[in-house]
């Protein structure tokens, strides 16, 4: 992913993040940080949830919410590469790196 900021303040981050076709980033989450998301070219596979189970899947011209604390990875499942918009608010760690999502139940 190349992120290409445009604004940063103290409690606050937006630029441009673009994606290669097939790449899936590792498992994370935002810290304190509420996250928005703005599809302008591509697709957007969002992966979360108990397991990993959640997934959904974004096109151009569709926003996704990431709350604080939400472990996901990203992905690119377009055979072209994606643009998104971020819009991140809040403190502290913008990417925290983590093993996984808990597991499902029955894990």
């Amino acid at each position: 992913m190349v992120r290409e900021q445009a604004i940063a303040t103290e409690g606050s981050w937006a630029g441009l993040v673009r994606t290669e076709a097939g790449m899936i980033s590792g498992w994370h989450h935002h810290g304190e940080y509420e996250t928005t998301v703005y599809v302008v070219s591509g697709k957007l596979r969002m992966e979360s949830g108990p397991g990993g189970a959640m997934v959904l899947d974004a096109q151009p011209g569709d926003f996704v919410f990431v709350p604080p604390g939400a472990v996901h990875r990203e992905g690119n499942p377009a055979d072209i590469e994606s643009q998104v918009v971020v819009v991140r608010a809040g403190q502290g760690p913008a990417v925290i790196n983590v093993d996984g999502p808990a597991p499902t139940r029955d894990q």
